[in-house]
Formats: structure tokens, sequence, C-alpha cells
């Protein structure tokens, strides 16, 4: 089945209780979408809050896909809000429901994102990646490109600090190809 996306959906209570359910399914299957495993509603639900302020208070933009009425994938356009690079912006809590991960779904969310961005003004996607996870290698194959690397900017537990691995994909240059997969 092929997933549905809505740009800026309304954040009725309803959605926002499903993308607090996303958010704790997938870190407790082990994403890396901000928390370390195990995670309860009650702890992601006031980071959820925050960040979906963004998008209701502006400027930040909600991408989610839904298989049937199910919302199953989600990700933020979060916005800079520095002059010098509104021409790009960062891509956060990029997740996939993790009962319905390897049908495509990651690189469908990815591909709408790219496909969307211009339409809102970027030139340019930005990610940042936590190390340790092979995530890399995922994103690398949807055409971004390791630019940095913070070692151990990520302390996930006592003795387990991973790195923060800057992503880059720009958007506007005719020989620049999306990434094959």
């Amino acid at each position: 089945m092929a997933l549905r996306f809505v740009l800026d959906p309304v954040l009725t209570p309803e959605l926002r209780r499903q993308v607090v359910a996303l958010w704790v399914d997938a870190t407790n299957a082990g994403g890396a979408v901000g928390f370390v495993a195990p995670v309860t509603t009650e702890e992601v639900r006031p980071v959820a809050e925050r960040a979906l302020a963004g998008v209701t208070d502006g400027p930040d933009r909600l991408l989610v896909g839904y298989e049937g009425e199910q919302l199953v994938a989600m990700l933020l356009f979060v916005n800079n809000r520095f002059a010098l690079t509104e021409h790009w912006c960062v891509l956060k809590r990029v997740m996939v429901h993790p009962g319905r991960q390897g049908h495509g779904y990651g690189v469908a969310l990815m591909r709408e994102a790219e496909r969307l961005a211009p339409q809102l003004g970027y030139e340019a996607l930005h990610i940042t990646v936590r190390g340790g996870h092979g995530l890399e290698r995922f994103y690398d194959r949807c055409g971004y490109k390791e630019v940095g690397r913070l070692p151990g900017a990520l302390r996930v537990g006592t003795d387990d600090e991973r790195d923060e691995i800057l992503m880059w994909l720009p958007l506007n240059q005719a020989d620049q190809p999306s990434g094959t997969i």
C-alpha cells in the first residue's frame, strides 16, 4: 500500500496523540529520534508538543504519511530562524513506524520531503544522524552526503557517546541527481 502524504495537517488532539504514539513506538524499537529507549508517552509528549508548537506558531512545517487512516511516518521541516540560512532547513524527527519499516516508506517520506522543499522556499536540506545505527547509509542512498561529524557529541548513556553526523542534500543543482535506492 502506498503512503498518502499530508503537509501541515490540522493538529487535532487525535493527530497529536498519534504523533506521540509513533514517536514512542519508534524510539522503543531502537529509533534515534531524540530519546534513548525505553520511553513513555509522558516523557515524549512535552517534547512533541514543543516541536508541534513550531508548526502551529510557525515557521516549521509537518509532513505526515498515512497508510489508510493510520499515521505511519512523519518528519518536520525546521526553519533555521536566521536570515542568512533561510534558503535551507533541517529535517527533524524523521520516523516510520517500526511495524511498517522495510516497505520503502522511509524512502518515500524522504522523496516527498525533497519534492516539497523547493515549494517551501528551500534550496537544500540538512539532517543530523546519531552515529552507531548505520543511518548514514540510508540517507546516503537518498542522495545526502556527509559534510561533517561531531565526535562524541551525543551522550546516549554512561560511557556511550555517539558521533552526530551532519548530512546535506542540495536541491537546486541540475547536475545533482537524487540518490538511488
